[in-house]
């Protein structure tokens, strides 16, 4: 059984994946809690790999065949039972975590999330993207990642207007100076959609 937060359709709303549809399948609970985070970890219903497809077949609205698991940490439930049942039924599987716990099998998409102080244990070679959630300044988090390939900053969303505009500036900027690096922004916000 696993505890799932929600399972719902939309559009992808960061990183490269941006504006595509897929059904997203937030599991419950996260090993880092990071404050700026906009889930409710702990609350969920418990359900099978079974009754899970089963959602997210009724959420497919546009048959879009893509599966966004996210958290809180998905990594902490996701198998290879949930990922086959899912692949099973056709789905290409979209996952995104903070890269704290192995992947249990392969995955079409990863996207890596990296926090400060939290060790990344995925291989590099498994990682399509990472997103790095800009607080604004020049961490070792983003010189770490500076070698990878498809690298995002995203404007870290502290609920205050007044600092979001500061955030999002200072990544700009810094994507300026770095033209390595990709500026994500939370699209699902600025639209207002889930």
């Amino acid at each position: 059984m696993y505890k799932v937060n929600e399972i719902f359709y939309s559009l992808q709303g960061e990183g490269y994946w941006t504006g595509t549809p897929m059904v997203f399948l937030r599991l419950s609970g996260c090993n880092l809690k990071c404050p700026f985070c906009d889930t409710a970890h702990d609350s969920g219903t418990s359900m099978s790999a079974r009754d899970i497809v089963d959602e997210i077949r009724k959420a497919d609205e546009g048959s879009s065949r893509r599966v966004c698991i996210t958290g809180g940490e998905p990594l902490l439930q996701l198998d290879r039972a949930l990922v086959k049942a899912i692949g099973d039924n056709g789905y290409r599987i979209h996952l995104e975590t903070n890269g704290t716990r192995p992947l249990p099998c392969d995955i079409d998409w990863v996207t890596v999330s990296p926090k400060k102080g939290a060790r990344v244990v995925i291989y590099p070679d498994d990682i399509n993207e990472v997103k790095i959630i800009f607080e604004g300044d020049d961490s070792p988090l983003l010189l770490q990642w500076e070698d990878e390939g498809l690298k995002y900053i995203q404007p870290c969303d502290t609920g205050d207007p007044v600092k979001n505009k500061e955030n999002t500036a200072l990544a700009v900027e810094y994507v300026k100076r770095h033209p390595g690096w990709r500026l994500s922004l939370q699209t699902h916000k600025l639209i207002d959609i889930r």
